[in-house]
């Protein structure tokens, strides 16, 4: 097991909490905590051993196409593919924008 954490700028604030997939059936788990800071501090917690560079290109990509929240993301990713993780991270932003 590897554990990341990475801090990126967070353009736009949000407030509640979200939840989406679930580690246990075999699925990412995507857990965001908004604030109203100016960060995104993401915590990875993966089964795929070397994998930062693959992270950080994830979070470069969503910041060129949409604005990250600031808050606290908490993934456990089971080794899932970028698409999987996309869609997850996708889920639990619009979730919160929507409390």
């Amino acid at each position: 097991m590897e554990h990341i954490t990475l801090t990126v700028p967070a353009s736009r604030t949000l407030s509640g909490k979200a939840l989406a997939g679930v580690v246990g059936s075999g699925d990412m788990e995507v857990l965001f905590t908004a604030d109203q800071g100016q960060t995104l501090t993401i915590d990875i917690t993966t089964s795929v051993d070397n994998s930062t560079r693959r992270w950080e290109a994830l979070f470069n990509r969503l910041q060129t196409v949409s604005s990250l929240p600031a808050g606290q993301l908490t993934i456990h990713d089971f080794g899932a593919t970028p698409g999987v993780a996309r869609i997850r991270i996708e889920q639990v932003f619009e979730e919160v924008s929507y409390a």
